[in-house]
């Protein structure tokens, strides 16, 4: 609440009119540090669409205006919309209590692929499933970097969207809503206060019967039925340009979720379109998996960087020297031999291995997906495949039968219930 002031959000209602009665407020999508997300109603094209609406100081607007000429160029390039990447349809300003707040009208989508991931259980997808989505993914970056010089400096699964939600109910088209047309009746002001109320009880019951339910669980009751993937549409594309960058006006250093970081920003060894593709791998394994490959802690001695390179070199071997010591802070980890300071003893687990051994995966399977990903591992940037080329890759062109899809889902639901979801980090 307390950012709903002046150079913040813009408080929303349901029914609230923008771009001259265009565009109208349905429902509220998500947010972030720069905006809220709305779904709105196009009444010019009878359309539903995503609203974006940027806080209003100025480090906001300039950041907005960036994305803006981001997504603009995107979406010239593509006129079609075949590219999976999202597509910018409209932006306008607008006058609220709080300032001027910049809007981005985008083409409305699904669910997250974070959110897949949980709806799933944090049980892995299943081989077919994660070709669709990384075709998709590679699809977008071939059109951001090759055609449009364009790096997306943050991809992970929250930033890539599926076609439509999860949930066909949640689908304002499929589920066949009614616009909302006027601001429904009622006390004008009391409408936010008692919302959060409402959400805050609403929690409170979901939070008791999730607790209940794993009671019953624990105590030999029914566990939780199976979720079902069958039906949900997996071709998804690219969004969330706020960090983009052109690989020839490149503005930051520090760039990447870290958890999707590649060694290079963290050695600050200067980047540019295989930073993408670094955390396409990252993101790739998650959704095979269900955990982040890389989760790095700072220690005793050690900081959550060194311990991120660590942990690297305990999949993919040691570091080449040159790349080591090649960036503005390889001194801070590593010695002058190329090795860390501080962690000495490092236990390798090489990824097939580690697919096989902790994931349960079938040799074959492991393998073939191992011989895909480790490429783009690669320490050096140069040597990384291009998403072109990763498009080529014969693992693309294999499909698991559905018993041998099941039979993997099976293994990742017992591992999950054996490792009670944690995640387990290999040693120092």
């Amino acid at each position: 609440m307390e950012s709903y002031r002046k150079g913040g959000y813009h408080a929303v209602r349901v029914g609230d009119q923008f771009a001259g009665g265009r565009y109208i407020a349905q429902r509220k999508l998500g947010w972030g540090q720069f905006s809220t997300v709305w779904l709105a109603y196009d009444t010019r094209t009878s359309q539903y669409v995503a609203l974006k609406i940027q806080k209003s100081a100025a480090q906001f607007a300039e950041a907005a205006l960036h994305e803006i000429e981001v997504l603009s160029a995107i979406a010239n390039g593509d006129p079609s919309n075949s590219k999976c990447v999202v597509r910018l349809m409209d932006h306008f300003k607008h006058t609220g209590p709080n300032g001027q707040h910049l809007c981005m009208v985008l083409e409305f989508l699904g669910d997250s692929l974070l959110r897949l991931i949980r709806y799933n259980r944090y049980k892995g997808l299943g081989l077919n499933k994660i070709r669709e989505i990384c075709k998709c993914i590679l699809m977008g970056l071939d059109y951001l970097h090759r055609e449009l010089g364009i790096i997306h400096c943050d991809l992970k699964p929250e930033n890539i969207l599926l076609f439509s939600t999860i949930d066909p109910t949640k689908d304002p088209v499929r589920s066949g809503l009614t616009p909302i047309l006027e601001r429904p009746e009622g006390n004008p002001n009391g409408g936010v206060t008692m919302n959060i109320i409402e959400k805050k009880l609403k929690r409170r019951a979901r939070r008791a019967v999730l607790k209940i339910s794993e009671r019953r669980a624990s105590m030999g009751g029914t566990a939780k039925c199976e979720r079902t993937l069958d039906g949900i549409d997996m071709r998804c594309k690219v969004v969330d340009f706020g960090n983009a960058c052109w690989a020839d006006k490149q503005f930051a250093e520090e760039i990447q979720t870290r958890q999707y970081r590649a060694p290079e920003v963290i050695l600050q060894a200067g980047y540019s379109f295989s930073i993408d593709m670094w955390s396409f791998a990252c993101t790739a394994f998650e959704l095979a998996t269900g955990d982040m490959l890389f989760t790095p802690n700072s220690g005793q001695g050690f900081s959550e960087d060194e311990d991120h390179l660590a942990l690297m070199m305990e999949l993919l071997g040691k570091m080449p020297r040159k790349v080591a010591i090649g960036g503005a802070k390889s001194k801070d980890f590593f010695d002058r031999h190329g090795d860390l300071k501080r962690i000495r003893r490092l236990k390798f687990w090489p990824l097939d291995r580690l697919l096989v051994e902790k994931y349960k995966f079938s040799e074959n399977d492991a393998r073939e997906f191992a011989e895909f990903l480790c490429p783009i591992f690669d320490f050096a940037p140069e040597k990384r495949p291009t998403a072109q080329q990763c498009l080529q890759h014969p693992w693309f062109n294999l499909r698991n039968s559905t018993q041998d899809e099941m039979k993997n889902e099976a293994n990742m639901g017992k591992l999950n219930v054996g490792m009670g979801n944690l995640k387990i980090k290999v040693g120092k």
